[in-house]
């Protein structure tokens, strides 16, 4: 299948699911992940109306952006480094892996530099691996009450990349836990702080993190096929 073709059946599957979870299917944006993915692919996505593309590396996306144009949101989801800060803040609509206050520092100086307010995301690991970046699950709020008071950021929610498993219900539990997240800082009322996006869900487990509550899904595989690299 093409990647136009592909996307239309992601679709129905989180419209299938959003209805499952009671929930509007527009409550739920699709984010095509585009690591090492070719430019013409990634621009079929972006005709067929995907919302969001997902970057996992700032170098790599400058290169697509320069090159494609702006069209959309673009996400950074990879680890960031604290020294590609100052290139970050130019190039993303909202960074969904801030999981240290040093880094949240630095975007915070970065973007107040570019005169304007920037959108993230708090990952945290809810898993408790060590091969996975986030902060642990039991520090996010703590986390969270000291990157609030940062002017040129606005937290506006959670990401998790639960532990790979072939059965998508082995995600549900890591899901449950984010939402559980969510509604604890939410009703611990952190000002500045808005708990709208819960950033979890790829290909092989979407359509579980859409019942559990995502608001975003982060799909490379499933649109445009096993990656390169």
């Amino acid at each position: 299948m093409n990647v136009e073709d592909n996307i239309r059946q992601v679709r129905e599957t989180m419209v299938e699911a959003a209805r499952r979870s009671g929930r509007p299917a527009a409550a739920i944006r699709l984010m095509a992940v585009t690591k090492t993915v070719d430019d013409d692919r990634i621009l079929a996505a972006i005709r067929t109306g995907v919302e969001i593309i997902g970057e996992n590396y700032v170098q790599e996306a400058k290169r697509k952006i320069e090159k494609l144009g702006k069209t959309g949101e673009w996400h950074l989801i990879g680890r960031l480094q604290t020294n590609k800060a100052k290139y970050a803040v130019h190039l993303f609509d909202m960074i969904h892996s801030v999981d240290r206050l040093e880094l949240a520092v630095e975007l915070d100086r970065r973007a107040r530099a570019a005169g304007r307010v920037l959108p993230v995301l708090i990952e945290v690991n809810v898993s408790g691996e060590e091969s996975k970046s986030g902060v642990p699950l039991g520090a996010a709020l703590d986390l969270i009450r000291v990157v609030a008071p940062l002017e040129s950021l606005s937290v506006r929610g959670l990401m998790t990349m639960p532990p790979w498993s072939d059965d998508p219900e082995e995600s549900r539990p890591y899901f449950r836990a984010l939402r559980d997240l969510r509604d604890k800082i939410a009703g611990a009322a952190v000002p500045r702080v808005e708990m709208r996006e819960l950033s979890m869900g790829m290909t092989d487990d979407y359509a579980v993190a859409i019942e559990e509550g995502a608001t975003i899904v982060r799909i490379g595989r499933g649109i445009f096929g096993e990656r390169k690299g």
